[in-house]
Formats: structure tokens, C-alpha cells, sequence
């Protein structure tokens, strides 16, 4: 065990500053660092010392996770200073343009830092280190915490992912000897699917501080947004080899960084590099971690006027207690979380020394977005839609403190997002304006550019998430700003219109439609959907139309209006209720033309070998989203269920070894061929393709071609220079791209859409088109493109290929989803088409 250098003015201090206030190890009963602490404990130990030093430290809980484990913060504060917590939040928000009272905000004024502690659950020492953390800043025997804590707020934040946290933990105290074994093949360092990094539904909680699609996110962004901090750091653990990484990131940084967040990043940098280098710690900067995708715990601080940084330290589930490393050092949980303590020390050192200068370039930055703000566009204008895209979209905005109205209906010009050309338009009274001169321009800006401008193509994530495009909405980028008006919502029309009873009717454009009938498929209402467009009463209703009629439920007797009234009031859908089945013009309700939905019976493959993202992205969407039943399947055991108890099989990404075995294979063939469905998202496609499912692999026959041309060439093109061996990959790579996807939306699968959708692609796969017994439902042309990095190569081979497609076998059916619709939850225009293959497609 290292010994912290006194001469670092960093060391941990025996102290009483009450007779009752314990240290971790006292509380504990164990040594920090022997073993690891249950979240409930680590609550409890806060919940100590708040009640010990009540005029010191106030904890405050802002939520429940979905396993109902408490979210809490603890504020510290000097004793001049606690006492005005909540006028130094106003103040800091009046700073920050944001106050209620719309005052100017006063500089003279302690500046923010927020410690956010083990978002991913696996990485499980810097909730350990945030006790060791707490208890310094507790110690009124350290003259400098003293001084610092003169102009500074501290904010810790113990546990973001509780429950991923305890999934590791519970389990790694399971495994663990009476001794830790540091081989690193030992079963206690190889945890089991789904592992403990996520959260209950397997989402990455540090990719969704935008979008926050999870309540962790949710409620913690509330509590930030009514903070915002001068200084975040966002605690992890990268690979065993890698000792530890601060700041200053690595390029890309995103363009709307400003000169002082870059400065500042290196300044911090540079403080926790002296007392690592006088500990005789390893440690890098200005690689791996760029500051680009706003979803970041680094990131969204920066675009919120913060100085975001991630904190990485070698560890993470491999690590268990003790690891041994390539050198043969044996990496201890003591040496990961002191690590940790050490930077957050000296991030709340260098913060209190420039405090002053901190808060000031924090109003400069907002006063500069409200007056000055970056970018070429100053509105933004968003057309209203027939479904419900653009009310979620709102209500992202909302979330994220973004100002936004409705437009007057006024001849417009600006650039038309679909076409990314200039053009007159109409803006209507639906429609609405986010003009750019308010406090959060920076976000604004990242979020709706329709392009990102990207300094180096090695990122760490997606290079392109344009809002208007992940939501499906017409947009126009504007060169003025654009008067808008009071942002009240309108009176929605009732939930049912019309007075007949032998029908009713419900469009099919959005998400809302689809929690529709989940709603009344799970109150056994028949419901039918329309494959052709139809006129009645004089009102079109265009393909894929949901129909209640009369006849259908006469089981449910008066009680059917009721029911679907219950429906459309919950999901928020509009109903027409009409007065007879013979329509003006299309196919009556009797025709063949007008299909019967069956309530699918749904099993989602999970477990080993399943991508745990992409499989609790749909887990999530069918509990919290859909409120529809879906069985959770382990993917090894599908051999030994009886697939005739379900309709339709998702097979989110993976790898799915079961196929290899032809006995396996085979098996679910026949059950596709006897009327079942495969739902197969990304990997789970490729899996497909090789098994012989009858789509093909595109990618894979222009490989063989480009490797018969490039092997006939005996010139020096191919000579490559070592040291750019990370780059030359990437001329077949993209980390998210933005594509136009063309659609046939006379196919069920494409019901909802207009002829053109927008994927987000993130490999290179493309099927060949579909011939005989498959229909190309989206496909990719050339000159597709729309935003983010492709590699060269892989730029020239995206095109002419099938990216959404159903092949017949029998009497059932696959539907290939080559990109995923579902993506982290926050590419909202996907989620109708996933619907669609659930739902429609084969029926």
C-alpha cells in the first residue's frame, strides 16, 4: 500500500469533529478498500455523518432507481455558507440567465463542484472512494478543506447506478474467498451476463444525459439543472493496463467548446498530475475520451456551461479486489479508490483557487449564449406532425431547460433538414420555434445541427444524433430569429368524435397509436388495421388504420365504446367513431384488404451471447413504454421451449451459437415456416444471413471483389506506416451515421412512414436486395448520406442495399432490422417501425 505524501497536503487525517462521527472503517467495520460496500450501507454512512454535522452537510434524496434503492446527494458547505445553500442555488441559476425572478446573479459568490460517482455499476470503487471523500471534507482539523470550502460548494453524488452497482457487488462477495484471488482467470474476476454496468434495464446511464429516457437520469437531471455546476467530474474505470486517465480530453472536441473550458480542463489537468507524479503514479491525458457526443456525464456538463470531465482508473469488473496487471504489480480496490480520491481532492483545490475566475467565465458563457449565441442558424423551426413526434420532442426540450414556442402562421426561408437545401415555407400555428439567443444555446446548437463538424475521426461514440431526424420532423434552420407565441398548449378535441358505434377509428402515426392497441389488445378488444388507404364520412385514413368495429366485440357489448375510450384517453390518440363498416371510397371493414390483428405473444432472447443494450432497450420499451407482456428468454434454453406458446421472436443483437446446430436451426424454421415470426435486429441479422435464412450479406461479396481487384496491384498503395495503424481502420468504419433510408410504405413494416425514413447506421451492413420470397422494405441508395464519419471505403459501399426487409418463409415470416430503430431509446422515429414488425408485419 502506497503512502499518501503528506507533502501533498492531500492526506486522510484522523479527526473528531464529533464524539459520535465514525470514519468509514469505524462505521464499516472494515478497512476501505477490503471489500465492497452494498449501496445501503454507503447510504447509511452518509446518512452518519449528515446527522453528525448537520450545520455542515445536508443530504438530500432525489429519487428511487427501478429496484426502489434510494438517489441522494450530499451538499457541503462551510458554516458561513450552509445556511445560504438555497440562495446560492438562485443565484447561481440568475448567473446562469435562469432565475424566476429574472435578477442579474451576483459574482461575488462560492463557486459549484459536483463529484458524480460509479454511473457505471461495475466500476464499483469510486462509490467506496466517495466515503473517504465525505468524511475529509467532514474533518475540521484540515486547514485547507476549511479554505476551500470558504468559496466553494461541494455537491457528491455516492452512486448514480445503484443497481448495477449492487448486481456486482452482491455477486462479486458471492464469489470472493476469505483472501481475493488476483489471477485475473479466476471466476471472481469474470462476472456473468448481463454484468453490473448498467442499470436495471441494461441502458448505459452515462449515454443518456440528453436523451434521459431512464429515471435515474430523469430525476437526477432535475436536481442538476437546478444547480449547475461550475465543475463536474464523472467517475470510471477503464482496463486493468490503463492506470488512469484525467483531463484535458482527447480531439474531437465539439466546436461550441469554448477557449476557456478547453484552458481550464488542462489547469485541472495539470494539479492532479503533480501529486500523481509525486506518488509515483501512472496516469494520461489527451487520449481515448473526446468531448464531442453531448450525452456524457463530461459533455452535457460542458454544453450546460460547466467544465465537464470524465476520471478514469484502472479497474472495472475484471479488477475485483485485486487484480494482477501485464507488469505482474498487483492492482489493489485501496490503490483504485485512493486514485480517485486524490483527483477529486485536487479538483476541489484547484477550483477553490480559481473560484472567482470560475464563476465569472460561467456567466460570461451564458451571458455570450443569450447575446452571442454560436452557430449558423438563430431558430429553428419544427413542423407539427399527425402523430405524436413532435410532443415528445417538446417534452425532451422541456427536460433540458430549452425555451421554445409556438410560430404565427408567416412565410418562412431556411434550410429544409430533409434536403439540406434552402427553401420558402409556411410555418402554422402548430408548428414551433426554438430561437437561439436563450441560456442553453450551446445545447441547442449541438443538439439540432443537422451536420456536426468533427475535427478527428477517432471518436469514442456516434458522430451524428440530429433531433429533427432522430424524430421523424420536418425542421427548417433559420438565419433570423422568429417571433413566437405563448407556448400553452392548445385544448385537445375529445377523446372520441362522432356518435356511431359500429366502428372506430385511429390513425397510425405514431408511438401513441401503438400504445393504443396495446392497450386494447391487453383488454381483449379485436382490433384490425387497414393495408389500403379509405375515404368514409369524408375523412381519409391512410394504410395501417387501427378499426374497432361492433361486430368484432360483441363479447364486450356496451362496454366497447368505454373501453376504447379508456384507451385513447390514456395514450392520448384521437378516435373517430362512425356509424357504419361501408366506407365512400377503399375496401370495407369486411374485406380481405382489412386484416385482423392477433395479440402476439412475445418472446425476447436475452442472456449470454445477447447484447445486454440491445436487449434491455426492448425490455424497456415493452414494460415502461408499450405496457405490453414480452417473455424474457435465455437464448441458450430456446432449444428447449415450446415455440408453438408464441407468435413472434425478437432477436436483439448478438451472437446466437444455436444456429451453428443444425438440429436447432432447423427447429425454428419449421416454426417460422408453421406461422411464426422473427422480429432480428443488427448482429442477430448477420447470425440469420450465415445460417441461411435467405437474406444475404452485401458487404461480404464486395469484400471478395476489392480483395481479387487489390491483389492484382503490385505498386506501393498498400504499404501502411505503423503508427497510423488506428486510423487506416477506420476507412471501413463509422461510429453512427446518419442515412437516408427509402421507403416502400405500401408494405406493413413501413406503415406510419412517409417513402423516406432516417437510420442511424453503425456497421457496415447491407443486404442484398431480397428477390421472389422478400420485399426490400427500406432501402439504402446511393448517395445516401446525410451527417456524421464513414470511412472512405465503407462510404463507396453503402448503397444499393437493404437495410429494413421481411422474407416469407411458409406461412410466417423474418423481419430483418439491419440498423437499430431502438437506439438508446432516443431515436424516437424508430419506434413506430419496431411496432410495425411486431405488430404487422406477417400478420
Amino acid at each position: 500500500m502506497r503512502k499518501f505524501l503528506v507533502a501533498c497536503a492531500l492526506v486522510i487525517t484522523g479527526f473528531a469533529g464529533s464524539a459520535q462521527l465514525q470514519s468509514p472503517e469505524e462505521f464499516l467495520g472494515y478497512k476501505l478498500g477490503a471489500r465492497y460496500t452494498p449501496h445501503s450501507n454507503i447510504v447509511a454512512y452518509f446518512r452518519h455523518v449528515a446527522a453528525n454535522l448537520p450545520n455542515q452537510i445536508k443530504l438530500e434524496q432525489y429519487g428511487l432507481t427501478n429496484e426502489r434503492r434510494p438517489l441522494m446527494l450530499a451538499f457541503i458547505a462551510s458554516a458561513e455558507n450552509f445556511p445560504k445553500l438555497e440562495s446560492i442555488r438562485q443565484n447561481n441559476l440568475r448567473l446562469a440567465g435562469q432565475g424566476e425572478d429574472k435578477q442579474p446573479g451576483d459574482e461575488n459568490a462560492p463557486a459549484i463542484v459536483w463529484l458524480s460517482y460509479n454511473v457505471h455499476g461495475n466500476e464499483t470503487n469510486s462509490s467506496e472512494s466517495s466515503m473517504m471523500m465525505l468524511y475529509e471534507l467532514a474533518n475540521p482539523k484540515n486547514p485547507k478543506v476549511k479554505d476551500w470550502l470558504k468559496n466553494t460548494v461541494i455537491v457528491i453524488d455516492p452512486c448514480i447506478n445503484p443497481d448495477g452497482r449492487d448486481r456486482y457487488v452482491n455477486w462479486f462477495n458471492t464469489m470472493v474467498g476469505k483472501v481475493p484471488n488476483p489471477r485475473p482467470y479466476t471466476r471472481e474476476h469474470n462476472e456473468p451476463w448481463p454484468g453490473g454496468r448498467s442499470n436495471h434495464y441494461n441502458f448505459d446511464l452515462n449515454r443518456d444525459w440528453a436523451w434521459q429516457a431512464q429515471v435515474e437520469s430523469q430525476q437526477r437531471l432535475v436536481k442538476y439543472n437546478q444547480w449547475l455546476p461550475q465543475i463536474h467530474v464523472d467517475y470510471h474505470e477503464q482496463g486493468i493496463e490503463s492506470p488512469y486517465y484525467f483531463a484535458p480530453g482527447a480531439e474531437p472536441y465539439h466546436e461550441v467548446i469554448t477557449g476557456w473550458q478547453r484552458e481550464f480542463q488542462t489547469t485541472i489537468g495539470k494539479n492532479n498530475a503533480k501529486y500523481f507524479d509525486q506518488n509515483g503514479w501512472l496516469f494520461f491525458t489527451k487520449e481515448r475520451f473526446d468531448l464531442f457526443y453531448p450525452s456524457y456525464g463530461d459533455t452535457y456538463p460542458i454544453y450546460k456551461g460547466a467544465i465537464g470531465m470524465t476520471y478514469e482508473q484502472a479497474g472495472g469488473g475484471r479488477a475485483g479486489a485485486a487484480v494482477l496487471n501485464a507488469d505482474g504489480d498487483t492492482l489493489s480496490l485501496y490503490d483504485r479508490l485512493l486514485h480517485h480520491f486524490t483527483t477529486g481532492i485536487s479538483t476541489i483545490e484547484i477550483s477553490s483557487i480559481n473560484s472567482a475566475k470560475l464563476v465569472h467565465e460561467f456567466r460570461t458563457f451564458y451571458d455570450k449564449a443569450k447575446t452571442a449565441p454560436v452557430g449558423e442558424f438563430k431558430s429553428y423551426v419544427i413542423k407539427a406532425d399527425e402523430g405524436d413526434n413532435l410532443t415528445r420532442l417538446k417534452t425532451l426540450l422541456d427536460k433540458n431547460k430549452i425555451e421554445w414556442s409556438y410560430t404565427n402562421a408567416a412565410n418562412l426561408s431556411g434550410l429544409n433538414y430533409y434536403t439540406g437545401k434552402a427553401e420558402a415555407f409556411k410555418a402554422e400555428a402548430a408548428d414551433i420555434v426554438v430561437n437561439a439567443n436563450q441560456p442553453n444555446s450551446n445545447l441547442i446548437k449541438v443538439l439540432f445541427e443537422r451536420t456536426s463538424k468533427l475535427n478527428d475521426s477517432v471518436t469514442y461514440d456516434i458522430t451524428a444524433w440530429s433531433m429533427p431526424l432522430a424524430y421523424g420532423l420536418k425542421a427548417y434552420g433559420l438565419a433570423s430569429y422568429v417571433n413566437g407565441v405563448n407556448k400553452t398548449e392548445k385544448t385537445k378535441p375529445a377523446t372520441i368524435t362522432g356518435e356511431g358505434d359500429a366502428a372506430y377509428l385511429v390513425k397510425w402515426n405514431g408511438l401513441s397509436s401503438a400504445k393504443y392497441l396495446a392497450a386494447l389488445l391487453n383488454k381483449k378488444v379485436k382490433v384490425r388495421f387497414s393495408e389500403k388507404e379509405f375515404t368514409t364520412n369524408g375523412l381519409e385514413y391512410k394504410k395501417g388504420t387501427l378499426i374497432v368495429t361492433k361486430t368484432s366485440n360483441q363479447a364486450h357489448g356496451t362496454n366497447l365504446r368505454s373501453l376504447v375510450e379508456q384507451a385513447a384517453t390514456a395514450t392520448g390518440v384521437e378516435v373517430k367513431a362512425i356509424n357504419s363498416t361501408f366506407v365512400d371510397k377503399g375496401y370495407d371493414f369486411g374485406s380481405g384488404n382489412v386484416h385482423s390483428i392477433k395479440a402476439p405473444r412475445i418472446a425476447l432472447l436475452t442472456g449470454e451471447g445477447v447484447s445486454s443494450l440491445g436487449a434491455g432497450e426492448l425490455w424497456h420499451f415493452f414494460e415502461q413504454q408499450l405496457d405490453y407482456q414480452v417473455d424474457l428468454i435465455n437464448a441458450t434454453d430456446l432449444g428447449r421451449i415450446n415455440l408453438r406458446e408464441f407468435d413472434v421472436v425478437i432477436m436483439p443483437d448478438g451472437n446466437y451459437r444455436f444456429l451453428n446446430d443444425k438440429t436447432q436451426n432447423e427447429q425454428l424454421k419449421a416454426w417460422v415456416s408453421g406461422g411464426g415470426r422473427i422480429v432480428a435486429i443488427e448482429g442477430a441479422v448477420v447470425n440469420l444471413a450465415k445460417a441461411d435464412w435467405g437474406m444475404k450479406l452485401r458487404t461480404e461479396e464486395e469484400d471478395k471483389k476489392g480483395d481479387k481487384k487489390e491483389d492484382k496491384k503490385e505498386d506501393y498503395s498498400n504499404l501502411r506506416k505503423y503508427e497510423n495503424r488506428e486510423r487506416d481502420q477506420l476507412v471501413n468504419y463509422t461510429p453512427g451515421a446518419i442515412y437516408k433510408v427509402d421507403l416502400d410504405n405500401s408494405h406493413p413494416l413501413a406503415f406510419g412512414y412517409p417513402d423516406f425514413y432516417y437510420t442511424l447506421k453503425q456497421d457496415n451492413n447491407l443486404y442484398e436486395f431480397s428477390k421472389d420470397n422478400g420485399w426490400n422494405v427500406g432501402v439504402i441508395k446511393k448517395d445516401a448520406q446525410v451527417a456524421g464519419f464513414v470511412g472512405t471505403k465503407l462510404k463507396s459501399r453503402l448503397k444499393d442495399g437493404t437495410v429494413f426487409g421481411v422474407i416469407d418463409i411458409g406461412r410466417g415470416s423474418v423481419t430483418y432490422l439491419s440498423d437499430n430503430p431502438m437506439f438508446r431509446s432516443f431515436w424516437e422515429n424508430g419506434k413506430l417501425l419496431f411496432c410495425n414488425a411486431v405488430f404487422f408485419s406477417g400478420q
